[in-house]
């Protein structure tokens, strides 16, 4: 699900590379180029699937996922809480100007050689997990298999990603989680 819920992100990345590709690797296609550049990528996010289904799996061992995977109040509102205060960090901000860069990534980041393209697509996936995680934690709150959930997460990711005004978009995100969060923690 995550795969699917972050090719939409993605997507402008793999179309600018595969315009790039072929000046840079002359002989060879630019689908499988692209192909090496996304399972790079998609190895970093595979990683971060993993490891969320494990904290899944804790959670559901400890018994603090209710029937439907989804927290109980106080524990969705404390990570409700982290996910909008992670919105306002600089870390955050960081990230989204690079996920806003394709073209200034690719100049400054290039790897040539075999590994490349595969290498490049690993790194963008780590910037795009240090995005996207706190928000990506929101399905433990929302529910796991909730699809209407994963694609609302999905267009915030890309509304982060290519709107206009994403630093304004980011803060009210941030300011909404953090007080849906607080509701559900201060609430008897």
């Amino acid at each position: 699900m995550m795969t699917a819920m972050m090719l939409p992100a993605v997507w402008p990345w793999l179309r600018l590379f595969g315009a790039m590709a072929p000046r840079a690797w002359p002989g060879r296609r630019a689908g499988p180029v692209r192909a090496q550049f996304a399972a790079g990528y998609f190895a970093v996010w595979g990683a971060y699937s993993v490891a969320a289904a494990g904290l899944q799996s804790g959670l559901h061992e400890l018994a603090l996922l209710r029937a439907d995977l989804t927290l109980g109040a106080t524990a969705a509102g404390a990570v409700l809480l982290a996910a909008g205060l992670f919105q306002l960090t600089p870390m955050k901000d960081a990230c989204l100007k690079h996920c806003r860069n394709r073209l200034g990534f690719f100049l400054e980041r290039w790897h040539d050689g075999p590994a490349g393209p595969f290498r490049m697509g690993a790194r963008h996936g780590a910037f795009c997990v240090a995005c996207c995680w706190a928000l990506m934690l929101l399905a433990l709150v929302l529910g796991v298999m909730n699809l209407l959930w994963m694609a609302a997460l999905t267009a915030m990711v890309v509304a982060e990603q290519r709107a206009p005004r994403a630093r304004h978009l980011r803060q009210v995100l941030g300011i909404a989680l953090g007080a849906w969060g607080l509701v559900l923690l201060l609430r008897p």
